[in-house]
This record gives structure tokens, sequence and C-alpha cells, in this order.
């Protein structure tokens, strides 16, 4: 599965994953491999991405979007900041 960390201004990762934890508008939600096709808008919070090789990232997030599709999963947000 892979994965684009997007804000206005710049890429803040990409890469092959295992898993990414989001907060949605509604609670905290984690897409894993062959995750049904979704839209999501997410609040301010933290991303929680776990990479191939088991390495975990954390990301402090301002609200945007995620999308996932086809094992390509998209987060837009407006402002990210390493936790």
């Amino acid at each position: 599965m892979n994965v684009t960390v997007l804000t206005p201004g710049r890429e803040v990762y990409a890469g092959s994953i295992k898993s990414i934890k989001v907060p949605g508008i509604n609670g905290q939600f984690e897409v894993l491999k062959n995750h049904a096709p979704i839209v999501s808008a997410l609040r301010n919070g933290e991303i929680r991405i776990l990479d191939e090789k088991g390495t975990k990232k954390v990301f402090s997030i301002e609200k945007g979007f995620i999308e996932v599709l086809n094992n390509e999963v998209s987060v837009l947000v407006q402002g990210v900041q390493d936790a």
C-alpha cells in the first residue's frame, strides 16, 4: 500500500506502508491493505504511519482529507508538524 501526505506547499511523506491511523471527524480510524474505497474529512490531530520496515512515523496535522482507492492513500492537509 502506498501513501502520500501533502500540504498546499510541499510533499511531507511518500512511501510504501503497512498501515496509517488518522483522526477522522467522527473518531480515529486505521487503513490497512485492501481497505474499501473511502473519502473522509480529517480533524486536527495525529497521523501515525507504520512503514514496510516497521518504522513508525507520527505527524501532527491540521484538518484535511484522506482518500483511499486501490491501495493508494492520499492525505491532503492544511498543515503538518513532526510530532
